[in-house]
């Protein structure tokens, strides 16, 4: 389709900068729940009381249900490795 891979990076950029932009680290779930109303919660919170700066830390994962599991909603934060090893 004409116009793809122009969409596809615009896509990019918003999304925010990939964990190997932040620089060596790992994820690590703060919240998971399957209550999507306490998850945008957790995240307004958070942002609100500055616990988390970059916008850019945070992952907001969805994982969608089927009939016999209900949809689950995740909060990652990424935490960069220690410097002192």
């Amino acid at each position: 389709m004409p116009g793809q891979r122009k969409r596809k990076r615009s896509r990019e950029r918003q999304r925010g900068p990939s964990t190997a932009e932040l620089g060596p680290g790992r994820w690590t779930v703060i919240l998971e729940t399957t209550d999507e109303l306490e998850w945008r919660a957790q995240v307004r919170r958070r942002m609100a009381e500055h616990e988390v700066r970059d916008p850019a830390r945070f992952r907001l994962d969805q994982f969608c249900g089927r009939t016999l599991l209900p949809t689950t909603y995740r909060l990652s934060v990424f935490v960069p490795d220690d410097a002192t090893g």
